[in-house]
């Protein structure tokens, strides 16, 4: 959620975004017009989707690009480290699609906008979250398109010995046993406000280091329960924690947002009514019990996204016959 950029590496993210400013900058806020015929089914232009570096991101953004693909546009898919990267290609129109979380986006444009410090503007309650997000991304060029009832949040996990020393079962229980925490997340996650600066104002956790292996990674997950770090950033459709032998602990405080996965498009060069359309109906289609499906069959079957992607449309009966 949430959070929802993950697995920043410095040396990954200056190639991607050399290879993303070579790459791209010949269509960079380009119209689908002004980019050409693709060799889509239709000819409507070429479409990059982007996505962050997790696997649910990875998954979407392979669904939407052939959702969009069977639509009749030529698309790609572009991943980039985490949001602080790819939100500013969408505004240039390098990128054109991007599967999003309606709080987590919210609270960063808010970020961007009114700085760190801004009142927040994401809650519970969708709508109104929404409607704050589609606020804060007109001006910069962004089109929110509608959100459905998958929802994905940030969680954090320790592994079930730690919980059961400690009597862990609440984040809150996990400030007042006063243990020192090293935590393996993003390194996006010092400065996000449901990341490290939450849990030290909202449950008092003594974080005394930040350990950059990405949020939910394998290797993230496999340091907890290898006792360098105590504390993993996930979420909360991770569908491998018990191959960790890690478990949850309860947002007791609420700190995270109900993140809806909803679609957020560069408006000139994929605003489009038949894109808006296509998009639609698979998130209409899609259910959190979906996101857990999809992320068990990549982390724990080891499936590809793409395969994964196409044979999750097929079962919904996405694509055209």
């Amino acid at each position: 959620m949430s959070s929802k950029s993950r697995a920043a590496r410095t040396a990954l993210v200056a190639g991607t975004v050399v290879a993303l400013a070579a790459g791209l900058a010949a269509c960079g806020g380009q119209s689908l017009e002004e980019k050409g015929g693709g060799s889509g089914k239709g000819g409507k232009g070429e479409l990059v989707i982007g996505s962050a570096g997790f696997t649910e991101s990875k998954v979407l953004a392979e669904i939407y690009s052939k959702v969009l693909a069977d639509a009749g546009y030529r698309t790609r898919v572009q991943t980039l480290a985490n949001r602080e990267l790819y939100e500013p290609a969408l505004e240039k129109g390098q990128i054109d699609v991007v599967p999003e979380y309606a709080s987590t986006l919210a609270e960063f444009l808010n970020a961007k906008k009114n700085g760190s410090k801004a009142k927040p503007v994401a809650s519970s309650d969708v709508d109104k979250t929404v409607a704050a997000l589609k606020k804060l991304a007109g001006p910069r060029g962004l089109k929110v398109l509608s959100a459905g009832g998958a929802t994905d949040q940030n969680a954090f996990a320790v592994t079930k010995e730690f919980a059961a020393e400690h009597k862990l079962k609440t984040l809150s229980d996990l400030g007042k046993s006063k243990q020192k925490i090293k935590l393996a997340a993003g390194e996006e996650c010092e400065t996000r406000v449901f990341c490290k600066p939450g849990l030290e104002r909202a449950y008092g956790i003594d974080i005394t280091g930040l350990d950059p292996k990405g949020v939910g990674t394998p290797q993230a997950k496999q340091a907890v329960k290898d006792g360098t770090d105590q504390l993993v950033l996930t979420t909360t459709t991770d569908a491998t924690l018990d191959n960790f032998g890690l478990v949850l602990l309860k947002d007791d405080k609420k700190l995270q947002n109900a993140d809806n996965v909803l679609p957020v498009v560069n408006a000139k060069s994929a605003g489009d009514k038949e894109i808006e359309a296509a998009l639609g109906k698979l998130t209409n289609a899609l259910t959190t019990e979906d996101l857990i499906d999809l992320n068990r069959k990549v982390d724990a079957e080891r499936l590809k996204p793409a395969d994964v992607a196409q044979a999750f449309l097929e079962s919904k009966g996405l694509l055209k016959k």
